[in-house]
């Protein structure tokens, strides 16, 4: 079996974790942080905004199960790429959107579904602000990070912010996730 990888930013990535972690084809979906000058950040480096970093998730999956064109319309569905350095009440660089590119062909992808998003109507006037880059060095996230959500239902930023998005994830995608799915 081939696997690829696939690394996006898109908020807190307590969020973007269990989106990805649900759909069928999706082998891992790692937290961490990339896109900064630190080596071997840590949560507290990242959270002042100083580092660079963004907080990311980086998914390795079977593409024949799923594309990476399917990811990037996942992505996209599942966080506001309209608003700079910012999702809902996070904000700073740490939570920009962006997609990390693995490959030239990953890239390309990335520009022709962002092309396609800013010619839809409600798209019109909002404009993309999602980076498009090169993917470099990625440094997993502390432990108790990792399955944030589902080692944690009941907190609040959980009930508020993840289940809402999951509901949207289970209702919008329902067909492409994996059998017992969050």
């Amino acid at each position: 079996m081939r696997v690829e990888t696939a690394t996006f930013a898109g908020g807190c990535f307590w969020c973007i974790e269990p989106i990805f972690s649900g759909l069928r084809g999706v082998q891992r979906a790692v937290p961490g942080y990339t896109g900064g000058h630190l080596e071997h950040p840590t949560y507290e480096q990242v959270c002042t905004g100083t580092s660079g970093h963004a907080e990311a998730v980086e998914i390795t999956f079977d593409p024949q199960q799923i594309s990476y064109r399917d990811l990037l319309e996942v992505f996209f569905a599942m966080h506001d790429p309209t608003t700079l350095n910012r999702q809902g009440a996070d904000i700073g660089t740490q939570y920009r959107s962006a997609v990390f590119c693995h490959s030239g062909e990953q890239r390309a992808a990335a520009q022709e579904m962002i092309a396609s998003l800013e010619r839809e109507p409600w798209w019109e006037g909002a404009g993309v602000v999602t980076e498009v880059l090169p993917a470099g060095e990625f440094y997993a996230a502390e432990e108790y990070h990792h399955e944030y959500f589902l080692r944690n239902p009941g907190h609040g930023y959980c009930r508020a912010v993840i289940a809402p998005k999951m509901q949207k994830l289970r209702k919008k995608f329902a067909a492409r996730l994996r059998d017992g799915a969050q």
